[in-house]
């Protein structure tokens, strides 16, 4: 492989985080808030038909993934108002809505398959798109991979670096604590719901409009893709920068597969293309391994090089949810 070759398949690679990043994005925003929203998967379904018949009917792409994200932010607000509102298990609400919305989308979308529409086109930014390597892999993409760049930042300073932001992880943490500080609870956790919401939305139509452009309905290949952004979000310890770089290591894991396929000739295709989820899940598994007795056990008994280098490896690894995640709060 030349270095042309690497550089365009690593540019690929950054584009085809994007959609990913969003999604996850919006799941560590609603999570740090107290909410599980479980809809992804039919949610990305539902904006990526969504967002591609708005913007074939339009021939205007902004409309169709404004339209995305309006799909989003709506199916985010039924999640919060079953289980803010009316204190329904977020689990059970959000699954029902990923199967819901993901079934709509295949019914509704049916006369919009493999219709040529619409799609982003590269937009190399003058000056910068000339620098050598750099250039190539980050100042020649589409405009959707530069705002998922700026989302990241944007999200890791909102979090880790502004009041508000403080006052969304106490919500989160400790929502007794956050009330009595004076944050309406309830209602910070429906708009931080509804937000992440919309994030997820963008992700339809960044890949219908953008990377797989057009809606092919079962064999667009973007059933999973919710789940997927569900365990990066857990893989990520709920952090936006760490949580971006899972999706990263999932779309390189992605496009490997496909660069070794004709070199592991004897390994069938189908495994290449899959390998990817597992390996994800292994790395959730690795993630939250060290909370369990037994490995400390081990690491007790181990050689004092050997557990000093584990204990470290596992403690940066190590990911603990929100403490009141999943939980309703109530004021009375």
């Amino acid at each position: 492989m030349n270095q042309e070759t690497l550089l365009v398949g690593l540019a690929g690679v950054l584009a085809a985080a994007a959609p990913i990043i969003f999604a996850v994005l919006g799941e560590t925003l609603s999570e740090r808030a107290g909410v599980i929203n479980l809809s992804m998967n039919g949610t990305i379904l539902l904006s990526a038909m969504g967002g591609f018949a708005v913007a074939y009917n339009t021939d205007n792409v902004l409309f169709g993934f404004l339209a995305g994200m309006l799909i989003g932010a709506l199916v985010a607000l039924v999640v919060a108002f079953a289980s803010i509102t009316l204190k329904q298990s977020q689990v059970a609400v959000g699954f029902v809505l990923a199967l819901t919305c993901r079934d709509l989308a295949y019914f509704i979308g049916n006369p919009y398959m493999g219709q040529a529409g619409p799609r982003l086109q590269a937009l190399p930014i003058p000056i910068l798109s000339d620098l050598p390597i750099v250039g190539q892999l980050f100042f020649r993409q589409e405009a959707v991979t530069y705002v998922s760049f700026i989302a990241i930042y944007l999200a890791w300073l909102w979090v880790y670096r502004t009041r508000p932001g403080l006052m969304l992880q106490g919500i989160g943490e400790k929502p007794a604590a956050a009330f009595i500080r004076g944050a309406n609870v309830n209602l910070m956790r429906y708009i931080y719901t509804v937000i992440g919401g919309a994030l997820i939305g963008l992700a339809g139509p960044a890949y219908s409009l953008a990377i797989r452009a057009g809606w092919m309905g079962t064999i667009s290949g973007l059933d999973g893709i919710g789940w997927i952004a569900l365990s990066i979000t857990i893989f990520g310890g709920w952090n936006p920068a760490r949580a971006a770089f899972g999706a990263y290591l999932f779309a390189l894991l992605q496009w490997l597969g496909l660069v070794l396929q004709p070199v592991l000739t004897q390994v069938p295709s189908q495994v290449l293309q899959v390998a990817p989820f597992p390996l994800m899940i292994l790395t959730l598994l690795l993630v939250n391994i060290g909370n369990a007795e037994w490995v400390d056990r081990t690491l007790a008994a181990m050689p004092e090089t050997a557990r000093k280098f584990f204990s470290k490896l596992l403690r940066a690894m190590r990911a603990s949810p929100p403490a009141s995640l999943g939980v309703p709060f109530d004021t009375d």
